[in-house]
This record gives C-alpha cells, structure tokens and sequence, in this order.
C-alpha cells in the first residue's frame, strides 16, 4: 500500500482527495487543510470542502494556519511515516522541513502546463491571455515556487467561450488519474521525472477586484477573454448610467454598424447588447446590475431603454 497525507482546500481537489481515498493501492492516512473561514453574508464560519468530505468518511483532518510553524501537527505528520504528501491547492508554502518527511517525495497538482503559469492562478491567467491549450502537471514539490521536476501531464484545450469556472471543473475531473497514475510511477519506479525547461517561464498573479474593469479601448477578443477568465472572481465590470454592470457573459460577433464609437451600443436584438470596441465587436448576453440577480443582457436592456449609441463606461 502506498501511504499518503493529502494537503488541499477548496472545491478543486475534492475528486482527488476522494479517489485516493476510494483506491485500493492508496492508504489514506489524512488530510492536511486551511481553517475553517467566514463565508457569505453572515460571515458565517464555513469549513474548507475537502474538510466537508474527510468529515463524511472518517478522514483524520488537521487544519493549520500555517503547517511551517506548526510543531505539533510536524511532529504528527512525522510519526505517520508517508510515503507521500499530495497537494493540491493547498494555498500554503511548505517548509524544507516539512518537504523532507515523506519517504519519497511531495507530489504537487498544478493546474497548467508547467513552466507556463507557475504561481497562485494558473486558471484565470491561461483564458485571460487567450491560449487554445492549457492542462495539468504533477511534479516534485521543492522550495522554489512550482520549479520542482516534472512528473506527468495532462493537455486540455481550452475553446474560445470556455470559462475559467467550466476550465476549473475539467481539470478537478481530469486531476484524480493524474496523480494516481504518478503516485504508482515513482513508487514502483516506472516513472522517471524530467527537469523543467528554464525557457517559457511565466507567473500567475491572483486578480484583485480593479482587474475586473473593462478597458473598452481593447480588443473585442481581449475583452471576451476579460470576461470568461473571471466569472466567478473579481467578475468583469463596467459602468452604465453611473452605476456598475457586472458582465457576466460575452460572445464574440461580427457588426457592420462602424457609425458609432468605441464603447457604444451598435445593436440590441434578442441575443442581448453589441458594443463597439477599440477593434471588433462584443456582444454582451448576460449581465448582473447592482443589487439584482443575473439576467439576460436583452432583458436588461429593455429595462433600461438602452438604444443604439448610448455609451457604457460613464
């Protein structure tokens, strides 16, 4: 039996976590999470979503804030004697103390095509810059940040309307056999890991909330890119009639209204809002105005009277 502590938080690793622990090679010892944290209106106290299913089948579950300084959970980890640490998403850099416990090695799930996007948000910044094609890597974790040996990988093509939310869902489906099949590779040996290219290195900054304006002077293709890389956060936003507009979805389409200017409504059927950009045209489908739910963009436009050459931005 190959002996693994599991290291993951959000919705992400949960198919992993839950076909090592249903594999009848693996041996899951435990899961290793982040504490529980106010979540929702009422800051209600919310555990982690692995934490939820270690619960529902007596998975030991440790949380710490921060495993480098935690001595007593080291100590644990320790008189386990894993073979592996897994993580995935864990959201905690580990220390070379902790690196060293396992038998083997710390095997990280990262969602990209290592070195491309090493960082915290391989997802969102692959849709933001437009790629066709991203995937999954599993590799030897060490000190420098997602630079350890490559293990496997995992190609995904990423399809020009796909979200980073939809993108989110195919790597945590895809992820599971990928860290099976290399727990089994290094463990009996099969598997023999390769050096990263030290060429196409690039780092995945998390978004914070004012990424999310649209800058209607890009590209319509930019903009879509924009829009469907931050769907669930920070949301891209613009303003109309001076109050904000969250975009929730777009749809690149071909316009021959050129009479009015960028960031201008050039249309409004059924299929929602067009709006004239700094080159192209993007057409809005849906929308979630302040204090409202998410509606469909033409039914917002009747609501607001929007007509062709009104300006959105102001």
């Amino acid at each position: 039996m190959i002996n693994v502590v599991y290291m993951g938080t959000p919705d992400i690793a949960v198919k992993s976590l839950e076909e090592l622990y249903k594999n009848e090679e693996i041996n899951l010892l435990a899961l290793v999470t982040q504490p529980d944290r106010p979540k929702g209106r009422g800051n209600k106290l919310t555990p982690p979503p692995v934490k939820v299913f270690a619960q529902e089948h007596n998975i030991p579950c440790f949380q710490t804030e921060k495993i480098s300084k935690d001595l007593e959970l080291i100590e644990k980890l320790k008189s386990m004697k894993p073979d592996f640490f897994v993580t995935f998403a864990f959201g905690q850099i580990l220390s070379q103390e902790v690196l060293d416990i396992p038998k083997f090695a710390t095997v990280n799930l990262h969602a990209s095509l290592l070195p491309k996007y090493r960082g915290a948000n391989p997802i969102q910044r692959c849709i933001y810059n437009g790629d066709k094609k991203t995937g999954i890597t599993t590799m030897l974790t060490v000190l420098e940040l997602d630079a350890g040996d490559i293990c496997e990988t995992c190609e995904i093509p990423i399809n020009e309307n796909m979200t980073n939310v939809e993108l989110k869902e195919l790597i945590s489906e895809k992820s599971p056999d990928l860290i099976c099949s290399t727990l089994k590779g290094l463990y009996f040996g099969s598997l023999n890991p390769q050096k990263q290219c030290c060429e196409g290195v690039t780092i995945a900054k998390k978004f914070v909330k004012q990424d999310g304006l649209i800058n209607w002077n890009k590209t319509a293709e930019c903009i879509h890119n924009q829009v469907r890389s931050m769907v669930d956060f920070p949301c891209a936003y613009t303003f109309f009639n001076g109050k904000m507009l969250k975009i929730i979805e777009t749809r690149l389409v071909k316009n021959d209204n050129v009479n009015v200017c960028c960031s201008a409504v050039s249309n409004v059927n059924k299929n929602g809002i067009e709006i004239n950009t700094g080159s192209g045209c993007l057409l809005i489908t849906k929308v979630k105005p302040e204090s409202k739910g998410v509606m469909n963009a033409f039914d917002f436009a009747n609501g607001a009277k929007i007509k062709t050459g009104m300006k959105f931005g102001e």
